[in-house]
């Protein structure tokens, strides 16, 4: 069974940064690609950034230039670096993984961006 474990998140100014971390209990490039996915109350889930196994990354418009995902494969783990945090940034973030065989969430931290 797939285990993604989050970590990281919490109460920040606006303007603050955060780092979230996922760690897996497999191998990172055993999946076809990771990423964070966001909710905020009364919201849809929304892709927030993805890597996939080449090293690709992509990131959802309203965080482009100031959310950065990375990977340590040593670790099994990926990271969500948050910067330039905003009000609208609040949400809870849940680690995504996806292979062949279906897709797979952690349990989510919550981010609150507040004065």
């Amino acid at each position: 069974q797939v285990q993604l474990v989050e970590s990281g998140g919490g109460l920040v100014q606006p303007g603050g940064s955060l780092r979230l971390s996922c760690a897996t209990s497999r191998n990172i490039f055993s999946f076809n690609g990771m990423g964070w996915y966001r909710q905020a109350p009364g919201k849809q889930r929304e892709l927030v950034a993805r890597i996939i196994s080449s090293g690709g990354t992509n990131y959802a418009d309203s965080v482009k230039g100031r959310f950065t995902i990375s990977r340590d494969n040593a670790k099994n783990t990926v990271y969500l670096q948050m910067n330039s945090l905003k009000a609208e940034d609040t949400a809870v973030y849940y680690c995504h993984a996806a292979d062949r065989r279906g897709d797979y969430w952690g349990q989510g931290t919550q981010v609150t961006v507040s004065s």
